[in-house]
């Protein structure tokens, strides 16, 4: 399981688990109580949720023109979520220090994700309002499966989540982050008429919605996610990526039997 994409949840248990002593010898930004803490130490909900994360930030003309320009995602779609969940992990789990060095890493490489759009609009990594897109669409998608395939959480917790994990999203540069459920929803919706489909969409969703499992045993987990992260997107992007609009609540009790068998093994291991 945890080779079919290298999550944010394996190191998530680990870390989540240890002690607060030695979390308090380690200061990072996010306290051991931080909601986000409990929401990124889930292996299932994570992978399902960066799924729905990925597709809804390809939607964003700019977000879509950096993969689509500066990567090999026809080959390296598992990376490429492999190096998004190493940053979850380490900013959410590790150090001020080992999360700001992880940071300015990132940051160097978006200096040089830059170019024009087919329309002639130039585009940066580095923009501040395409940064808050790209951490919304991952903050919304973690939290939206955390919910749906995960356990429940107050309003208050849900507003807390999206206010701690908007400390890093500044850190990278973003601006105006949207830090509270009514706030993102108001965001999602103003965003709605930026978003666009188009035949790179659709080639960069295939590429994603087919990256192969690691092994023949393993596919069948590998459907499972894919729906599952499918599931989670709002309706209004699930139908500009002509995916279904329903069954989410059909996949939810098998999601939920694959978190329990993850969970165990996960746990057996510690």
């Amino acid at each position: 399981m945890q080779r079919l994409f290298a999550s944010p949840g394996a190191q998530g248990e680990a870390r989540a688990s240890a002690s607060a002593t030695a979390a308090r010898s380690k200061p990072g930004y996010f306290a051991p109580d931080a909601v986000a803490r409990r929401v990124h130490g889930d292996l299932t909900t994570m992978l399902a949720g960066g799924i729905s994360a990925l597709l809804l930030q390809m939607l964003h003309p700019g977000a879509l023109a950096g993969v689509w320009d500066h990567s090999d995602f026809q080959r390296d779609m598992s990376g490429r979520l492999r190096r998004t969940a190493q940053f979850i992990s380490a900013t959410t789990y590790g150090s001020r220090k080992e999360a700001d060095a992880l940071i300015a890493r990132v940051q160097a490489i978006h200096d040089g994700v830059h170019g024009t759009l087919p329309d002639g609009t130039p585009y940066s990594a580095n923009d501040p309002d395409l940064l808050t897109w790209v951490h919304i669409a991952g903050s919304w998608s973690f939290l939206h499966s955390w919910l749906t395939y995960g356990e429940p959480l107050a309003r208050a917790e849900c507003d807390r989540y999206y206010a701690e994990t908007a400390v890093v999203a500044e850190k990278l540069g973003a601006r105006e982050v949207p830090k509270s459920v009514a706030e993102v929803e108001a965001y999602l919706e103003r965003m709605r008429p930026l978003l666009r489909a188009d035949g790179r969409t659709r080639t960069v969703a295939r590429a994603l919605l087919g990256a192969p499992a690691p092994s023949f045993a393993l596919e069948p987990v590998r459907k499972l996610l894919m729906r599952a992260g499918s599931a989670l997107l709002p309706p209004f992007a699930a139908q500009m990526h002509d995916l279904p609009t329903s069954g989410k609540a059909a996949l939810v009790p098998a999601v939920k039997t694959l978190r329990r068998v993850t969970r165990w093994g996960l746990n057996s291991r510690a």
